[in-house]
């Protein structure tokens, strides 16, 4: 887009506001079948989003993986705004980890945008003999030209919060990003800040206990995370350990974009509440609650209590809005975060969920809500699920929702979403006051794919987006 200037832009407000921001056209989803009785490979789907397009809101490509029971789940790129200025750079390569199987493809959508091919297959056994992981989850590229993957455990399923290092022209496993003998026992999602010489990792649990489905008593057997991890980054090393809270589960973690913040936000699903993690002035890292989502007590669900589970958050590129998901409550919040200590709730809207009139969960008491929400229904389809992966266009005016959290769990809590599949949603967003309001004209129905419904998980755009760019 830039000319000789290297891929992505130069600053966070250029993307957003640029003359090289065009509005999005397609979109990549991976759709995973493991769990859902279908025996067919995970494939990445091309979506058109393009309202111009006779195509609008359909599946244009699909490009099945060479393998059954991957499960696909978060990508990143080959190279991205922390290699801008670098001409010799292209956003051309779509990594895509498989949490279960542990292998990484690398995926060629530079030559043709709109149909993708594989073109690298990294096997397991890679990551296995070259650093001792396994379950990669979040992948982020480096200015270095090198990519960095978090990994969830080792090749046992046990935890491990390690990464691996691949590089960014052959794709070869260099081995492992951290030195030293310290790692932390969970890993999950990361992002890095090196203005302030930091890397920050969260913990979800323990690979081969979350794989079948969730238990509660596997939270009092510290399955389960509650620390954000802080890595020195020049060094490569553990250096602190941040605790949020017993049985928090931090999940999704982003500094502000602006590249000499010092803060930023992470997650918790099990707890409901949105820390903002920040450097003190004697130089280390603390965190603080801002945000809390109160648990509703319910009666036909197998806890008495229901957390909304926080399982994305993204911050718009002018570091103005904090978005997070509800899986299980339903709703989408928008909190205004220009003082980043007091979020303001300025947004919500409620797209299914396990609380909906009708269903066989009644609420018996609630701090938030007068009476429970309407099913959502949309082009006359009740949408199954809740929302769950987030994606903001370039300019933050399109919020898009996608609503499988992860096949074993989407199969535990949401029976019907494994039977009906997975939509993609579109929410407008006021970008002035706040605000958020479903576009009732916006539906991708991953119920009516051609080998049966399907799973469609994480939102990438081909020109980068909120949650993969990173700026130096």
């Amino acid at each position: 887009k830039c000319g000789a200037c290297g891929p992505g832009y130069a600053s966070p407000l250029q993307a957003m506001k640029g003359k090289y921001c065009p509005r999005e056209e397609i979109l990549y989803l991976p759709c995973i079948y493991r769990n859902t009785g279908v025996e067919k490979p995970d494939y990445l789907a091309t979506v058109d989003v393009d309202p111009t397009s006779p195509h609008y809101c359909q599946v244009i490509h699909r490009l099945p993986m060479p393998n059954l029971k991957d499960e696909l789940h978060h990508s990143g790129w080959n190279a991205c705004s922390s290699c801008f200025g670098d001409a010799t750079k292209r956003r051309n390569r779509l990594i895509l980890p498989s949490l279960i199987s542990s292998r990484i493809y690398v995926v060629d959508v530079g030559t043709v945008p709109r149909a993708p091919t594989i073109h690298k297959v990294v096997e397991p056994v890679e990551l296995f003999w070259k650093g001792n992981v396994a379950h990669p989850h979040t992948s982020h590229c480096l200015g270095s030209g090198e990519i960095v993957i978090s990994c969830l455990g080792d090749p046992s399923g046990n935890g491990k919060g390690g990464f691996i290092l691949l590089d960014g022209e052959t794709f070869e496993v260099k081995g492992n990003w951290e030195k030293g003998e310290k790692i932390p026992s969970l890993g999950y999602d990361f992002w890095y800040q090196p203005r302030h010489n930091v890397l920050m990792s969260t913990e979800w649990g323990t690979p081969k206990v979350l794989a079948g489905g969730f238990d509660p008593a596997d939270l009092e057997k510290g399955h389960y995370g509650r620390h954000i991890n802080v890595w020195d980054w020049n060094s490569h090393k553990w250096i602190q350990s941040i605790d949020v809270g017993k049985n928090s589960v931090p999940l999704e973690i982003r500094f502000l974009h602006d590249p000499a913040a010092s803060e930023g936000f992470v997650g918790c699903a099990m707890s409901g509440a949105v820390h903002r993690f920040y450097k003190t002035e004697k130089g280390d890292w603390a965190a603080e609650k801002v945000i809390e989502v109160p648990s509703k007590k319910v009666k036909g669900w197998f806890l008495p209590d229901m957390p909304g589970l926080i399982t994305d958050i993204l911050i718009s590129l002018d570091d103005r809005f904090l978005y997070f998901s509800n899986w299980l409550h339903g709703d989408i919040r928008q909190y205004d975060v220009t003082n980043t200590r007091k979020p303001r709730l300025v947004g919500q809207v409620f797209l299914g969920g396990s609380i909906t009139k009708g269903g066989r969960v009644t609420v018996v008491e609630d701090q938030e809500l007068q009476c429970q929400p309407e099913p959502f229904v949309i082009k006359g389809k009740k949408v199954q699920g809740g929302p769950q992966m987030l994606q903001l266009s370039l300019d933050g005016k399109r919020l898009y929702v996608s609503t499988s959290l992860y096949s074993a769990w989407d199969k535990q809590f949401y029976p019907d979403l494994i039977k009906e599949g997975s939509v993609l949603l579109q929410i407008d967003v006021d970008t002035e006051k706040g605000g958020l309001k479903v576009n009732t004209n916006f539906l991708v129905d991953f119920g009516k794919e051609p080998d049966g419904p399907v799973l469609a998980h994480e939102i990438r755009y081909p020109g980068g987006d909120c949650t993969s760019d990173i700026w130096m």
